[in-house]
């Protein structure tokens, strides 16, 4: 799955991943009304509000990007009708060619490991018969608990040829509370982007591994030491835009043939109609207010990649 990512990334110029978080006040009210007048003010109705959301924006960029990232917490919250939504989305956006990165965050170890995996990116077995339960083709995974939570993943990956993204420097302003220890003179999430870079040589695709690592556009000088622990893991960059990281922050996380990162923008894109920026375009024409923010961000990107 790494290859097709890639092969996307290369044919649409677009080295970014729209994060499909939505939350209701995201959504425009019209898209609520409509949703609410079938449903009713029911979970129901909110996981239809949020599934007419995506689909309208996926379909006025799916053109432009290479991938998508539901983060399934903002689906979870609407119980079985929003992980119904989620599944839609996963689906639809995979109808349209894109790559779809499960933002999960799992981490358990043994059998519950296990579980996750073939949850999310492999086949679950009933009687005669096997099932792909949501069929993601990446997902992130928390290393916290060792090897022994990811390996599982990794089997699974091996098998359906899937992905991940291990958590290794994340975007929030407490995350050096744990990951910027010092063990043995290097801070923790060196040591934990080293045992990235291992467990990906032993599952690698045409350039790139199919293991790659979450770090935070928001740390660039960290990135910059990542990228070399790293080289040939694909490298999941949020915080861009809402989170404070621009394109100039970037150039670091990729490598020099412009590839080996991928940089993920949510409510900058799916929420927006709201921002000033975009505002001319209305509650209404929300879908084509988030195409003028990818290809903006799109051109900031491959700017600053330039100008290296």
């Amino acid at each position: 799955m790494i290859n097709k990512l890639v092969a996307n990334i290369k044919k649409t110029g677009a080295p970014i991943v729209i994060g499909l978080d939505p939350m209701l006040n995201y959504i425009p009210e019209h898209v609520q009304k409509k949703a609410f007048e079938e449903f009713g003010e029911t979970l129901e109705g909110a996981a239809e509000a949020i599934w007419q959301f995506n689909k309208e924006i996926v379909d006025k960029t799916y053109d432009l990007i290479p991938a998508v990232k539901p983060q399934i917490a903002m689906y979870e919250q609407f119980g079985i009708p929003g992980l119904e939504a989620f599944k839609k989305t996963v689906d639809y956006c995979k109808e349209k060619g894109l790559v779809v990165i499960g933002d999960i965050k799992r981490g358990d170890i043994g059998s519950t490991s296990a579980a996750y995996a073939v949850g999310h990116i492999g086949r679950v077995q009933v009687g005669s018969k096997s099932y792909v339960p949501f069929d993601e083709d990446f997902v992130t995974v928390n290393p916290y608990l060792g090897s022994d939570g990811v390996k599982p993943f990794i089997e699974v990956c091996k098998e359906e040829n899937k992905g991940l993204f291990i958590l290794v420097k994340t975007s929030n302003p407490s995350s050096g509370e744990f990951q910027d220890r010092l063990i043995d003179g290097k801070p923790l999430y060196e040591l934990v982007g080293e045992k990235v870079a291992e467990w990906g040589a032993d599952h690698m695709g045409d350039e790139y591994s199919y293991i790659g690592a979450v770090v935070g556009a928001t740390y660039p000088e960290m990135g910059k030491v990542l990228r070399k622990v790293m080289p040939k893991s694909y490298i999941l960059v949020p915080g861009y835009g809402a989170q404070g990281g621009k394109g100039k922050d970037l150039v670091h996380f990729f490598n020099e043939d412009g590839l080996g990162a991928i940089v993920n923008s949510s409510r900058g894109i799916i929420a927006a109609y709201k921002q000033e920026a975009y505002a001319k375009f209305g509650a209404e024409n929300f879908g084509d207010a988030s195409r003028a923010a990818v290809e903006a961000m799109v051109a900031d990107i491959r700017e600053s990649l330039e100008q290296r």
